[in-house]
């Protein structure tokens, strides 16, 4: 308990927030500021002054996601019923704080309701970023596009009369785990030629970038490639019964099922492929084995349903002697840590995809690029970064920026018009309307072209469909060329520095925790 230790060695709380700092973790742990509160008054006895300054200096708030469903609200009637104390600290922290706002601002009143902790209607609701916000000291997000969007539009009365308040941490991994223990092959080619030290400071990982040409290294960086694919393969057989080639290019999408992450696309460009073998129609093609890995929230209906159609497809593809060598897609259960650290180091290409504008950051981004990954991606959260880091030249992008997709919307963005003005697209389309992949169920993935075509496709999988293909294509024509792909692939990965963890932790420590490293 923090304030029982805390207790053992001091008398006053007025340097509590030296001693202490709490850094919520997204929205989840926002109600950690009334029970604060509830502690410090009703327990130690401070009055509400005292209590709030400590509370204030002690918090601080990191966003994660600009999705709804993320920026929890909690009904009032909720928190009356089991945390009465707390919601009657809630109530009085946004008294004072709207009080305030009214003293600041007294010609507009709007800007009450769009700040209130508390959100009118039917049922009230508490907001709990704001509370977090206005019991926090510092706020930031995990990368710079996603810091950005935080001041200029989810957060943007608040950046107004908090300036300077929303900072930006972009996230970071740790390298122990996800290069050095999980890929200790490769771990072991890069400390033949840097030692030890890139292990404690990725920085390191800079002078790998004289190798990317060298022939003799290339050839080692190509063996390991095919190690790690060799492995997954052999994890995959186990899982999923089917057999994969590894000396096809591995594509893989592992993450969370979530429409903005657009799977769904992803498995449009494979229907797409598969026409192509169907047809006769290949150009400039490659072998390839597309995985996918990742869960759904057991409640959201899209999201199963396009687990579903991945599975269906890949049943399609592995019984049609005409993709036999040239086409494999698989789904991998139960995704966990275990699991990404066979997927990850194995990766010839990571998908990152959203819909740009919605990813905050990502971090399988940075694990898959630590690995020797290339990245197709939108620019979106840490995949902006990302390029910056590696060069324009050694990542795929595609598809409409941040901006771009509110332009989009804004100006009546009709699905139906992509769908009508490519006949590839349209043809993927209607094989899942029909049910060429679900023969014993028709309709089984209707919602799903009812949401690309008649419910506004929100998170523009139709718009950035083109944009996806030729980018794709790009991908095979570069894979041709394995000397180049080699280069690129250890270019990535003596960029990542910037996104190791001890990056990220040292930037909390220096702008808002105030601490400094323990002596060595």
């Amino acid at each position: 308990d923090i304030l029982l230790e805390f207790k053992e060695d001091h008398q006053s709380f007025s340097v509590f927030s030296d001693w202490a700092a709490i850094q919520l973790n997204d929205t989840h742990p926002a109600i950690a500021i009334p029970e604060l509160m509830r502690l410090f008054m009703d327990k130690e006895g401070l009055d509400w002054e005292e209590s709030w300054s400590i509370c204030k200096k002690t918090f601080a708030y990191t966003n994660h996601t600009v999705l709804p469903e993320a920026l929890e609200t909690w009904p009032v009637g909720l928190l009356h019923k089991i945390l009465p104390r707390h919601l009657e600290i809630i109530y009085e922290i946004n008294r004072r704080f709207l009080n305030t706002i009214k003293k600041r601002y007294p010609d507009e009143p709007g800007l009450l309701a769009s700040l209130s902790i508390i959100q009118e209607g039917a049922v009230q609701q508490v907001r709990m970023a704001h509370l977090a916000i206005t019991g926090s000291h510092s706020v930031n997000g995990v990368a710079a596009l996603h810091s950005t969007i935080l001041k200029t539009n989810l957060f943007k009365e608040f950046n107004r009369i908090y300036p300077g308040r929303i900072k930006n941490i972009t996230n970071g991994i740790t390298p122990r785990r996800w290069l050095y223990q999980s890929n200790p092959s490769l771990s072991a080619l890069i400390t033949s030629v840097l030692n030890k030290d890139w292990i404690t400071d990725l920085d390191h990982l800079k002078k790998l970038i004289p190798l990317a040409d060298d022939a003799s290294f290339q050839s080692e960086w190509q063996k390991i490639k095919l190690e790690n694919k060799k492995r997954l393969a052999r994890y995959a057989l186990r899982k999923t019964g089917m057999g994969v080639n590894p000396n096809t290019l591995f594509d893989i999408h592992a993450k969370r099922m979530h429409e903005y992450k657009r799977q769904l696309l992803n498995i449009l460009h494979v229907i797409h492929l598969y026409n192509c073998i169907r047809q006769n129609n290949e150009t400039n093609e490659i072998r390839r084995t597309f995985f996918f890995a990742g869960k759904a929230a057991p409640a959201y209906f899209q999201a199963k349903l396009i687990i579903k159609l991945i599975t269906c497809v890949s049943q399609t593809i592995s019984k049609d002697p005409r993709t036999r060598g040239k086409l494999s897609v698989l789904f991998l259960p139960n995704y966990c840590i275990s699991q990404a650290e066979k997927l990850i180091p194995a990766a010839d290409i990571s998908e990152q995809i959203s819909t740009a504008g919605l990813e905050a950051s990502g971090t399988g981004n940075m694990k898959f690029a630590l690995n020797g990954a290339l990245t197709i991606g939108t620019l979106d959260g840490a995949n902006v970064e990302i390029m910056e880091e590696v060069g324009q030249d050694n990542i795929f992008i595609f598809g409409l920026k941040a901006d771009e997709v509110v332009k989009t919307r804004q100006e009546g963005y009709d699905p139906r018009k992509y769908y009508q003005g490519n006949p590839e697209l349209k043809e993927i389309i209607d094989m899942i309307d029909s049910g060429y992949f679900s023969p014993e169920e028709p309709q089984l993935f209707k919602p799903l072209t009812r949401s690309l075509l008649d419910q506004g496709d929100y998170y523009l999988v139709l718009a950035d469909f083109e944009s996806y293909v030729k980018a794709q294509q790009l991908v095979a024509t570069t894979y041709q060329d394995q000397e180049r792909w080699t280069r690129m692939s250890i270019l990535n990965t003596a960029n990542m520095g910037k996104f190791s963890s001890d990056r990220a932790v040292l930037e909390y420590a220096n702008t808002i925790w105030g601490a400094s490293p323990v002596p060595q």
